[in-house]
């Protein structure tokens, strides 16, 4: 027997305006449009036996109706009387129930095969049918499965809300919420249960250390080498990671390196790409690597000596040469002493120690496969730790953009260069991303690290690489990137800037289930897109590990009787570069 076995008692009203999507329902019982709240959901009679079609209540409206006063020919709003009111229901249809496919019963499927006829009946989706509607929507894609469950529907607390895990990643993710919505724990739900599955892989750029709570067999820590880091020389078994500087592009040095304003910057740029490309062939000739010599460009991620480059540059720089009278300066003498000044500051600033004091351990040739196993490895693979959270506390704001988007355009790079039969999908957890994928271009390390981020959100889905953008400040997110979402994760925004981005987002006939977003409670989010069976309020479980993003709280701290005074240490720990110890 189907669920919504209701009879024509039961029925609110009927359908008297059908617009694609969209239908009109004239209610003629007063009492039950007041029991209607908006974003609920309705059932309405479709013209196929055994369907019923599912619909959400966006706009409640009283008119009153006018008749004419043939007095005086004016119109007239007849208020106190009932019999010439009007009561309206929009609503937006959002799939279809069918009682049965094949041998499937109560299936619910995100299309629509027909529209309501006109008179078709209309019911509130209410009690036990709701319950049964919401159990029947909450079973896995594919039975036996674990399924990628983040809550409750805030409709049924009986119900799971959960979504289908492959849509998710394959066609990226927005996360959103402000400051203390619960957008954190959100994100460590689901990695949670990422990390349960035998051969996951995912990264999350932690750009605070917030997630270091999280733990478990399928989770596991890696850290950006920080200044603390460099006198231990810790290695990719320890967790460290440094990432060289020959593993950066061409146009990455140059932009941490060039002042595009100096008269001799197009010398300074050229003389570097010919010396890097003359230090990177000799580096594979001592190597022997003969199949890479034929092919490399200045951006193969192949090791060299940037104190070979730097002496090179120096020779330039200092050139003399025969002359009519005697040596006179070379063509390019002087002119290369800020790019080498430039770079030897960078080369000597401990807080860079990750990228030009690695050590002899990353100059090896073998180095580059270990750190794509350390980064793109799932659980079976490494043998733990699928899911790796890497902290980037101690980068440096300034080249953080730059830093994060070299890891995201190895972890693409790698698998576009794998073949497809033996390719693992990974998903990238881009915390705070307004950071690091800014709506604002600003040229420079800025914009090198976004590039990388605005192709895999255009082309991460044919090779595996699934985006999970995370931010509380959606309106200063790059737009371009947002495009390319199709899952809305949306918790309570109270910036109107960010409400309008996700509005924005949505569909048009969901565009007034963002009017929702200022008034979730902490935990509560909105859930659209390919991934939700439905368009939903739930209300997202903690995880086991929450993050350690919690506010501090004020005023108890204040009201402590006696407190440590832990100033001095904080500023020993501040000259060491290192916490502890």
């Amino acid at each position: 027997m189907s669920i919504f076995d209701y009879s024509s008692e039961d029925a609110i009203g009927s359908v008297y305006s059908v617009d694609t999507g969209t239908v009109l329902v004239a209610v003629s019982n007063s009492d039950e449009l007041r029991r209607m709240q908006v974003n609920h959901l309705v059932v309405l009679r479709s013209s196929r036996a055994g369907q019923h079609l599912i619909g959400l209540v966006n706009k409640i409206m009283r008119k009153a109706l006018v008749r004419m006063d043939h007095d005086d020919d004016t119109a007239v709003e007849m208020h106190d009387d009932p019999s010439v009111v009007e009561n309206i229901v929009r609503i937006t249809l959002i799939g279809t129930f069918l009682d049965a496919v094949g041998t499937a019963r109560n299936v619910f499927r995100r299309t629509l095969e027909t529209v309501p006829e006109i008179d078709a009946q209309c019911f509130v989706l209410s009690g036990d049918r709701l319950t049964q509607f919401m159990r029947a929507i909450s079973k896995p894609v594919v039975e036996g499965q674990e399924p990628l469950s983040l809550g409750k529907y805030t409709l049924d607390q009986d119900a799971d809300a959960w979504v289908d895990g492959n849509r998710f990643f394959q066609r990226h993710a927005v996360i959103v919420g402000s400051t203390g919505s619960g957008k954190s724990w959100t994100v460590a739900r689901v990695l949670e249960q990422v990390a349960k599955l035998p051969n996951s892989s995912a990264l999350l750029f932690d750009i605070h250390g917030e997630y270091e709570p999280l733990e478990g067999e399928g989770i596991c820590r890696l850290k950006v080498a920080g200044p603390g880091d460099l006198a231990t020389g810790p290695t990719l078994a320890d967790g460290v990671l440094f990432l060289p500087y020959w593993l950066l592009t061409y146009e990455e040095m140059l932009a941490m390196l060039l002042d595009r304003s100096d008269q001799n910057a197009p010398n300074q740029a050229m003389l570097f790409n010919r010396e890097v490309l003359s230090a990177k062939r000799s580096y594979l000739e001592a190597e022997d690597k003969v199949d890479v010599l034929a092919n490399f460009t200045i951006d193969s991620p192949i090791p060299y000596s940037l104190n070979d480059v730097l002496a090179k540059l120096m020779e330039w720089d200092t050139e003399m040469v025969p002359g009519a009278k005697g040596e006179k300066q070379g063509p390019y003498h002087g002119k290369l002493t800020r790019f080498i000044q430039r770079l030897q500051s960078k080369v000597e600033d401990r807080r860079l120690g990750f990228l030009f004091g690695a050590g002899d351990d990353a100059m090896r040739y073998e180095w580059m496969a270990e750190l794509a196993v350390a980064l793109l490895g799932s659980t079976a693979i490494r043998g733990h730790g699928g899911v790796k959270v890497i902290d980037f506390s101690e980068v440096p704001s300034d080249i953080l953009p730059l830093i994060i988007g070299l890891v995201a355009r190895v972890v693409f790079t790698v698998q576009q260069w794998t073949e497809p039969g033996r390719r693992h999908p990974v998903a990238l957890f881009c915390d705070e991303a307004h950071l690091y994928i800014p709506d604002q271009r600003e040229g420079g390390v800025a914009e090198e690290g976004l590039k990388s981020f605005e192709r895999i959100a255009k082309e991460g889905r044919k090779y595996g690489v699934g985006l999970i953008v995370i931010s509380q400040r959606p309106s200063e997110v790059n737009r371009t990137v947002l495009s390319q979402c199709n899952n809305f994760l949306a918790m309570r925004l109270t910036n109107a800037e960010d409400q309008n981005v996700i509005r924005r987002l949505l569909p048009d006939t969901l565009g007034g289930f963002a009017e929702l977003l200022p008034i979730l409670d902490i935990g509560e989010a909105l859930i659209v897109g390919d991934a939700a069976v439905l368009p939903s309020r739930i209300r997202v479980e903690e995880p086991n590990r929450r993050p350690a993003s919690a506010t501090v709280n004020f005023w108890d701290r204040w009201a402590l009787k006696q407190l440590e005074n832990g100033i001095p240490t904080a500023v020993e720990a501040l000259r060491k570069q290192r916490t502890g110890g």
